[in-house]
């Protein structure tokens, strides 16, 4: 590996570079592997840019972007299509908050569906959805008769209900503080049940497409769609449509959040003093070197010069709202987080609730068996990977949490 300017190049015989800003930071080779067959692909625009927080992923590297001409990789986007961060500074100061947060706590998970749960009473989508909802969702539907129309098994899934609700996983929503002991709301999730149906869809679509061609590609999971073909238009208009009903999904819940905190706390205060609500598993067309191309983030987040994003820790760790410093070699762009450093069930392994518990003392939130895998040890150093990444972003905010709502 050759060290150059702020990134290592890694490279192979027959493949596109990759730029990997991750000095100081471990990438386990599993990683590099899944990254070089990606690099293997003809369609791939100059290089691959890999950010600090790189992992292991399921269908492409996680902490990878994917830049890309003629071509688009269902799989590389995933099936949490959308998902990403919003975040909103408060009026409100550490003083007006409660002295016990396990009250505000229960007033947000009783504002957002959260979790999930098999059978027909999902304690994760609405039983009865409230206005915000039908507001939200009047945005949505008429684009979604269209791609119905079309492909009706998108029909039948978790949609309408779905909209406004938080999911499983690593998708929180906290209360946090910033250096000048200002409040924020952050939370984090995508499109829910019907991105997972539309990417699952249209992978299977990729792969039968290529079936013919499958022994000629890195991996299954590579399948793609050429520019010009149905399904790439379909494609391109499914996914835009799951990332519309992501960013909705996350004002919506952004709305409850705020009403459930107007319930608890009875000083008066604005919530969208400064707001930012960004993808981090998404596909769109940019301009880069002069050339018009499709540029996938897998777990990484748009920094355009001067454009806001925001970089979470883990639920014990601090999280970071950043600007980007427009860094053509990144195709400006940054992490979407820590990063995992070890993967679910490894954690579970590794850890127990007393190590949960001790972990996450300052933070008021779930500490048992079953949100053990997002304990902070489980995800790499977020010092280190801002430090690999100094030269795409700079730093506005840093927030702590205080209160954490896991699904």
């Amino acid at each position: 590996m050759d060290t150059r300017q702020d990134y290592e190049l890694l490279q192979q015989d027959g493949g596109s570079p990759i730029k990997m800003w991750t000095r100081g930071v471990p990438v386990e080779d599993s990683a590099r592997q899944q990254l070089l067959q990606t690099a293997q692909l003809p369609f791939i625009f100059k290089h691959l840019a890999v950010m600090p927080d790189v992992h292991l992923g399921k269908g492409s590297t996680i902490g990878s972007v994917i830049p890309t001409q003629g071509a688009i990789i269902p799989a590389a986007v995933g099936v949490d299509i959308g998902c990403g961060m919003m975040a909103a500074r408060t009026t409100l100061t550490a003083s007006d908050l409660p002295d016990n947060l396990a009250g505000l706590r229960s007033a947000i998970e009783a504002a957002v569906p959260h979790g999930r749960t098999s059978g027909p009473r999902d304690q994760g989508s609405w039983h009865q959805p409230p206005a915000s909802v039908d507001a939200a969702w009047a945005k949505l539907a008429p684009a979604f008769t269209t791609l119905t129309q079309k492909y009706p098994r998108l029909k039948n899934t978790n949609n309408y209900k779905h909209l406004g609700t938080l999911g499983t996983g690593n998708h929180f929503i906290e209360v946090c503080l910033d250096e000048a002991e200002r409040v924020w709301v952050m939370l984090h999730s995508g499109s829910r049940g019907v991105g997972n149906a539309i990417g699952s869809l249209f992978i299977e679509l990729a792969q039968a497409d290529m079936r013919q061609h499958m022994a000629n590609l890195p991996s299954r999971d590579l399948a793609y769609f050429e520019e010009g073909s149905q399904h790439f238009d379909d494609y391109v208009a499914a996914v835009g449509w799951a990332q519309d009903y992501a960013r909705q999904n996350r004002m919506v819940m952004m709305e409850h959040v705020v009403a459930a905190m107007r319930r608890v706390i009875t000083k008066p205060f604005a919530a969208d003093v400064e707001a930012v609500n960004c993808h981090h598993n998404y596909v769109q067309q940019e301009t880069h070197f002069g050339h018009q191309v499709l540029v996938t983030r897998k777990g990484a987040v748009a920094a355009h010069k001067g454009q806001l994003g925001i970089i979470p820790g883990s639920m014990g760790a601090k999280s970071f709202i950043v600007r980007g410093l427009g860094n053509e070699e990144a195709f400006c762009s940054c992490s979407h987080g820590a990063g995992r450093r070890m993967s679910r069930s490894e954690a579970k392994r590794r850890f127990t609730v007393a190590d949960q518990i001790g972990a996450t003392a300052h933070v008021e939130c779930r500490k048992d068996a079953a949100v053990i895998d997002e304990i902070p040890m489980a995800y790499k150093d977020i010092d280190a990977v801002m430090l690999a990444q100094q030269k795409l972003v700079e730093v506005v905010h840093t927030l702590r949490q205080v209160v954490c709502v896991k699904g």
